[in-house]
């Protein structure tokens, strides 16, 4: 490739060599006629500036050449001559210098400022910058002023083919349908070159197939690819890498060029029919399957894709179509059969279904190849299962007389086993349906009897569950539902439907119905069923009412004598007799309380309530007696509470209110803290029969001091106190002007047990002359210390 370019570039600069030699023998040909031309015409502006004095227009400058061509990538030894420039006022004496300046000057462009020769010095690329413009002027040499306006001109590189096509949109990837014909468009490709496409072949391109052949074709102008042939098939090939290139000189030898990838994948179509991988399939159920429950699937396999490849199944024909259905997985595409309904072993074993799989999409364009459907066989066979027993009936509706005895027979329920085995059958009633046990059944025949008379007043149908399992199966069991009907007797008597009272005023007349009464029964009403009404035979001649029966289940209650009194009579009994024609015919007497009101002029009822009546004789001796007796009792509670109000008033025990040491804490217990504090009364200490229950009272006081017998009073080292105590209990109890509760408080004894006696201070001398403290000396170690202190005291009285 790159002798190819170099050879080129040798030719074109070869080509411009020979064009600018011929270029300046035709310049040096004509040259005096041009110069004298272009003189001509700098003279005729010297002309023009001194006629007017000024320079009014410049018509152009006077330039050799105003573009120029260089070839690009130029690799020379020298600088390539670009061209010449020459200016008309240049008489050749060197005075005028050329100056360049634009793009590039300097730098790319150089310019030799004598003879105007223009070289470029470095490798210049067209694809980098087509063109440079440049900007040149004549200059005196030795004052640098302008002899010439600046004129632009400008360098064009020529292209050479130096740049290989490029697909800048590459890799590419394309989709056709599978099965599409021959020449069908799947994707166009497009290369671009950068090399001058006005001049030459350096940018013509042409398109070719490297890889992918035969499938598939390019076309060389556009780079279009087409499909090349017939009937491709996805499900034998879904992917082709395909190569395709792109060349420049319009594909000639020594052009460069480029290439690109292309992944083309075909699309599918619906062109293939579901397949079963089978002709017949074999499935089981067992009987003891619900309906609903699978029984098992199959699928029919189909290449396509997507819609295409979407299978819908149906039962064409078979002797279980009525017991078995099928539905369809929508994520795996599989046929579920279920069970439509319970198959029983000892009834059928197997079932045969035709199973039909087909596409719901076809495409028309394939429809001569066949029909988009398959079918296969399936085959089910029925397991054995040991089943519940199962009772002769869904139901049982069974009737009991009531009051029947026990043991009276209601019916009998029968249940099977339905498996080959036939074990026998154990009966049972559920107890919960049967709380109050009123029946029992016979475990083995299913025979159900009452246990007791039943009621039908009080529960008129029983409804009770039977269970039915096997003998030594696997404790299964059925259960079925017993209605048993109460059949009514006639053993209620019959009585009134309502027990209101009839109200009668006392003016009424002879004759006047004032009451209709009707009757109920418990017991169930025949259709023919009536009651018969009559006076109970005490009352049958009374004078005051009297009854018909209307032979409705109704009787009307009349009058028959003229106006009543309430203060004689107010309330009248009148006993009915009720009898019903049932089998045994019952009969009860049933009593119409008819009182007697005070009713206006036209009989409107007043009152009914009893009125006092004054007694023009006054009240009896035995009420005046009793209204007495309540008065004096009525008194002495009035008295009583008096009394005890007044005693209230003043406290009935005597308290040492300003004691200080009025309560004592004490603890029985270690940690209580204090919550377990108990007041302790002081009057206690104070009075010790206090703590027996006695304590002194204000209420009485005695008349007369009993004198203290003499030779009594408690000696400090002879009495005990327990003796003391009870001497002074016996004195009291022995005083008859003793208050009701005793009172010691005055104790002169404080126990014995010490050498020391007495400490007490009642009867000691009360002057300090008179005390003596030597017996402390003889107490012992125990009061050492307070002998100490009153010794020294003493001893230090006498030193004084």
């Amino acid at each position: 490739m790159w002798e190819g370019l170099r050879l080129q570039v040798f030719f074109l600069c070869l080509g411009a060599a020979l064009w600018s030699a011929a270029a300046a023998a035709t310049h040096r040909g004509s040259g005096p006629r041009e110069r004298g031309h272009r003189r001509h015409l700098s003279l005729h502006r010297h002309r023009e500036r001194g006629k007017e004095g000024q320079v009014l227009h410049r018509s152009k400058r006077g330039w050799v050449w105003n573009q120029f061509f260089v070839i690009e990538e130029y690799t020379g030894p020298d600088p390539v001559l670009v061209g010449r420039l020459h200016s008309d006022v240049d008489s050749g004496d060197g005075n005028i210098k050329y100056i360049l300046s634009g793009e590039g000057a300097g730098t790319i462009f150089v310019i030799d400022d004598k003879t105007g020769n223009i070289h470029a010095t470095k490798t210049l690329d067209r694809e980098e910058q087509a063109q440079y413009t440049l900007t040149a002027q004549a200059v005196d040499r030795d004052t640098n002023k302008p002899l010439e306006p600046p004129s632009e001109f400008i360098v064009k590189v020529q292209d050479i083919n130096d740049n290989p096509p490029e697909f800048l949109h590459g890799p590419y990837y394309g989709r056709v349908a599978e099965m599409s014909n021959v020449g069908t468009s799947v994707i166009k490709v497009t290369a671009t070159d950068a090399d001058d496409p006005t001049y030459g072949n350096s940018a013509r391109l042409v398109y070719s197939i490297l890889q992918g052949q035969p499938y598939f074709s390019v076309e060389p102008q556009t780079g279009i690819i087409r499909t090349a042939l017939p009937n491709m098939d996805r499900e034998a090939r879904q992917e082709y890498d395909v190569v395709i290139q792109a060349k420049d000189m319009g594909g000639h030898m020594g052009g460069l060029s480029g290439t690109t990838q292309v992944k083309i994948t075909l699309t599918d179509v619906n062109d293939n029919p579901p397949k079963f991988a089978q002709g017949v399939y074999a499935m089981a159920v067992s009987e003891d399957k619900v309906p609903g429950e699978e029984v098992g699937r199959l699928k029919a396999r189909d290449p396509d894709l997507a819609e295409n490849g979407l299978v819908d199944y149906r039962i064409l024909e078979g002797d279980g179509m009525n017991l078995f259905e099928i539905t369809k997985d929508s994520e795996t595409q599989e046929a579920v059969i279920k069970l439509k309904k319970p198959v029983d072993f000892e009834t059928k074993r197997s079932y045969t279904l035709k199973v039909e799989a087909s596409n719901p999409h076809v495409d028309p364009r394939f429809t001569a190849w066949g029909p988009y459907k398959d079918t296969t066989i399936v085959k089910i066979s029925v397991e054995d299962a040991d089943e519940p027993p199962t009772f002769m009936a869904p139901g049982y509706n069974f009737e009991v007389e009531e009051n029947a005895p026990a043991g009276t027979l209601v019916g009998r329920v029968h249940a099977k086993d339905t498996d080959i085995m036939n074990n026998p059958i154990r009966y049972m009633i559920l107890r919960y349906t049967d709380l109050e046990e009123f029946f029992t059944i016979n475990t083995e025949d299913g025979i159900i009897k009452t246990t007791r008379p039943l009621d039908r007043e009080a529960q008129a149908w029983h409804n009770i569950s039977v269970s039915a399992a096997e003998i030594g199966g696997h404790h299964q069991d059925a259960k079925v539902r017993v209605n048993i009907k109460v059949k009514d007797v006639n053993d209620n008597a019959p009585e009134f439907a309502t027990q209101n009272e009839v109200l009668v005023c006392e003016n009424v007349s002879p004759g006047k119905l004032i009451e209709t009464v009707s009757a109920t029964d418990k017991d169930e009403m025949a259709h023919r069923q009536h009651f018969h009404f009559s006076l109970a035979p005490e009352v049958a001649n009374n004078h005051s009412f009297s009854l018909k029966d209307n032979r409705d289940s109704t009787a009307s209650i009349f009058v028959i004598r003229k106006g009543f009194s309430r203060m004689s009579q107010d309330v009248y009994h009148l006993p009915i007799e009720i009898n019903d024609n049932g089998v045994p015919p019952m009969s009860s007497t049933n009593t119409l309380i008819i009182r007697v009101c005070s009713c206006d002029s036209k009989d409107t009822i007043l009152s009914c309530n009893v009125e006092p009546f004054i007694l023009s004789a006054g009240l009896s001796t035995g009420a005046l007696i009793a209204i007495l007796a309540c008065i004096v009792i009525l008194l002495a509670i009035v008295v009583l509470f008096v009394a005890l109000r007044r005693q209230k008033k003043e406290p009935l025990i005597v308290f040492e209110e300003e004691d200080i040491r009025e309560n004592i804490i004490t603890y029985d217990d270690e940690g209580g803290g204090e919550e377990d504090t108990e007041a302790f009364d002081i009057a206690t200490l104070q009075n010790p029969d206090g703590a027996n229950g006695f304590l002194p009272r204000k209420d009485i006081k005695p008349e007369l001091q009993y004198p203290m017998r003499p030779g009594l009073r408690p000696i400090g080292n002879s009495v005990d106190v327990d003796d003391f105590i009870k001497t002074r209990i016996s004195d009291a109890d022995n005083d008859p002007t003793a208050p009701p509760y005793d009172s010691i408080q005055i104790y002169g004894y404080e126990g014995r047990g010490s050498i020391a006696g007495s400490l007490s201070s009642l009867e000691s001398v009360t002057t300090d002359s008179d005390l003596d403290y030597d017996y402390l000396q003889n107490w012992g170690p125990r009061f050492k210390k307070l002998a100490d202190l009153y010794g020294t005291k003493d001893s230090a009285d006498d030193n004084s």
